[in-house]
C-alpha cells in the first residue's frame, strides 16, 4: 500500500507520488505576536510526523517553515514592555519562544525558517512581476491583486468570485477595483485603527506605525499573503510538493497564495494541499485573541513532551481535536503503557535471562503484525491514531510474553530475538516516526520536574561537601552512592563537584 493523502484542492483522497526521492514541504508558520500555544503546536507536530514518515519511506525532505515577523498585531504590542521599542523587538521575543517550544516538542528542524523582514526584496520583485503581467495594479501607493484576472480564483475554497466578501481593512476598499481584491503592498505604516484593534494594553503617547521599506510605489509594507509565496519560492522553487497549514488558512491566505504564485510563474504552485483541523478548548477554537489557550512551555512543564505528542496522535491531522481532561488522561494512559512496556522489554532483553534459543512465535508474529498495521495506518492519510493503536497492541503481546516467561518453575527464558525486534519496533516507529522519546531521562516529566530534581541534587551535594569538610568521609561516600543509585553521576573536579543525569 502506498501513501495516500487528502488533497484540499482536489477535495479527495489521492495517491502521493513525486518524481525522484526528494519532497519539498512548506508549512505556514506563525505570526510572532504572542506566546505559542497548543493550537499552534498541533500543526507543528502533525507536520513533523509527515516529515518523519516521508523520511521513513525513503524520501529526502526539504522542509521550510516561515516566521511572519512583520504584522499589525506585532506592531500593536510595541511599548507593552520596556524592551519593546520597535516591531522587531516584539517579533524577536516571540520568535525565540517559538524556537524553544519547537525544540521542547522534539520537532525535526526545518531546512530554514525564513522571516518576512529578511525577504522584502524578493516580495517587491514578486509584486513587480504581477503588476507587469497585468494581475495587479497600483492605487495610492498600495498594490492590489486583481482576483478577476486569475481564472481559477476560488478553486481551493470552492467559492465563486461573485459570492466572495470584501478582503482587507475598510479604508482599503475605496482604492480597489473589486471588493475581493487583496493587498500585495500597503502604502505607509500600520494604520492607527489596526493598532487600536489589536492593542492589548492602554497606550500613552504616539501609536507605533511599524517598520516600512522603500518600493517602486513608495514607502510601505508587504501584504500578508504575498509573503509566503515569496519565501516559499525563494527556498523551494516555483512548485512545491506539499503545502501544509491550518484549516483556518484555506481562505483567504492559501487561496491568495495560489493566485499570486501561479499568476507570476505560470506553474502549479503546490501539488498537494494538506490542512490540519483545529484544536478546541472549552468548546471554542483555541485562540490567543479569545484567551482560551494553554502555552506550549506551560504544557510541556506540566505534561512533558511524550504525553503531549501522544495526545496529538489521538486524532488524525485532518480532524478537529478537543483538549479536555478526558483526552489528556487518555494520552497519559497510552504513553504510560508504551513507556512501561518498552522499559520492561529493554530490561528483559539486557538480562541474563534472555536466551538465543528461546522462541515465542506469538510475540514474533505480533511484531510483524504491528509493523504492517502501523504502515497501513500511516499510509492511510497519516492516521496516527490507528498507528498508535498498533503499537499498543504490541505492548499487550510483549507483556504476555514477559509474564509467561517469568511465571514458570523451569527458570525464566525470554525470547531474545523476539524482544529485540519488539524494542526496535517501538523505537523505529514510536520514536523515529511519532517523535516519542523512550530513552531520554526525564523526557516524560515536565521542565519543572527536571528543575526540581536539579535543586534536590545540589542540596545533597551541599550536604556531601559539608560532610567532607567535617572529615565525615564515609557519610560523604554514602551520599554520593545514594545519588548514583537514582541515576545521578557525580564527578569531583578542581572547581568542585559536577553531576549529570544518566
Amino acid at each position: 500500500m502506498t501513501l495516500s493523502v487528502t488533497d484540499t484542492l482536489r477535495d479527495e483522497r489521492v495517491e502521493f507520488t513525486v518524481d525522484g526521492d526528494e519532497v519539498t514541504l512548506y508549512v505556514c508558520g506563525l505570526t510572532v505576536s504572542d506566546d505559542p500555544h497548543l493550537g499552534h503546536a498541533r500543526l507543528w507536530v502533525h507536520a513533523d510526523v509527515l516529515h518523519r514518515w516521508l523520511e521513513h519511506l525513503g524520501y529526502d525532505v526539504r522542509h521550510v517553515e516561515n516566521v511572519t515577523d512583520v504584522n499589525e498585531k506585532i506592531a500593536a504590542r510595541v511599548g507593552e514592555r520596556e524592551a519593546w521599542t520597535a516591531e522587531r523587538d516584539v517579533a524577536e521575543t516571540f520568535t525565540a519562544e517559538i524556537f524553544e517550544s519547537m525544540r521542547g516538542l522534539n520537532l525535526r528542524r526545518a531546512e530554514v525558517y525564513p522571516r518576512v523582514s529578511g525577504h522584502v526584496p524578493e516580495i517587491i520583485d514578486l509584486v513587480e512581476s504581477l503588476v507587469a503581467a497585468g494581475y495587479a495594479y497600483e492605487s495610492n501607493g498600495s498594490v492590489y491583486f486583481d482576483v478577476t484576472a486569475f481564472e481559477d480564483y476560488g478553486a481551493l475554497s470552492n467559492q465563486e468570485i461573485a459570492e466572495l466578501e470584501a478582503q482587507g481593512e475598510p479604508d482599503e476598499r475605496a482604492e480597489k477595483r473589486h471588493p475581493a481584491d487583496f493587498a500585495l503592498w500597503k502604502a505607509g505604516g500600520v494604520s492607527e485603527a489596526a493598532v487600536r484593534e489589536h492593542r492589548k494594553h492602554d497606550h500613552e503617547g504616539d501609536l507605533p506605525e511599524g517598520e516600512t521599506w522603500e518600493s517602486p510605489w513608495g514607502e510601505g509594507r508587504p501584504g500578508w499573503h504575498v509573503e509566503c509565496s515569496a519565501m516559499s519560492m525563494t527556498h523551494l522553487g516555483d512548485t512545491l510538493d506539499v503545502h501544509m497549514g491550518g484549516r483556518d488558512l484555506v481562505f483567504p491566505h492559501h487561496e491568495n497564495e495560489i493566485a499570486q504564485s501561479e499568476a507570476a510563474t505560470g506553474e502549479t504552485f503546490a501539488r498537494y494541499w494538506l490542512h490540519a483541523g483545529l484544536l478546541s478548548m472549552e468548546g471554542e477554537k483555541m485562540s490567543s485573541s479569545i484567551g482560551n489557550f494553554w502555552t506550549v512551555p506551560d504544557a510541556l512543564e506540566e505534561l512533558g513532551v511524550n504525553v503531549l505528542r501522544t495526545f496529538y496522535a489521538g486524532a488524525a491531522y485532518r480532524s478537529e481535536q478537543a483538549l479536555t481532561d478526558e483526552t489528556i488522561a487518555e494520552a497519559e494512559e497510552r504513553w504510560d503503557r508504551l513507556s512501561r512496556t518498552h522499559d520492561r522489554a529493554v530490561a528483559a532483553l539486557d538480562s541474563v535471562d534472555a536466551h538465543a534459543k528461546a522462541s515465542d512465535e506469538a510475540l514474533r508474529s505480533a511484531v510483524e503484525t504491528t509493523r504492517a498495521d502501523f504502515t497501513a495506518a500511516m499510509n492511510d492519510d497519516l492516521n496516527v491514531r490507528e498507528a498508535t493503536a498498533a503499537l499498543l497492541e504490541l505492548t499487550d503481546a510483549v507483556n504476555r510474553h514477559l509474564d509467561a516467561a517469568e511465571d514458570t518453575s523451569d527458570g525464566v527464558a525470554y525470547d531474545y530475538r523476539g524482544l529485540r525486534r519488539a524494542v526496535e519496533t517501538f523505537e523505529d516507529l514510536g520514536e523515529a516516526v511519532l517523535g516519542l522519546r523512550f530513552d531520554a531521562a526525564g523526557a516524560d516529566a515536565g521542565d519543572g520536574d527536571v528543575e526540581l530534581a536539579g535543586e534536590l541534587v545540589e542540596l545533597v551535594l551541599e550536604l556531601r561537601e559539608a560532610a567532607r569538610e567535617a572529615g565525615e568521609y564515609e557519610r560523604a561516600d554514602e551520599l554520593r552512592d545514594a545519588l548514583e543509585d537514582v541515576g545521578v553521576t557525580v564527578e569531583d573536579g578542581p572547581e568542585g563537584p559536577t553531576y549529570r543525569f544518566e
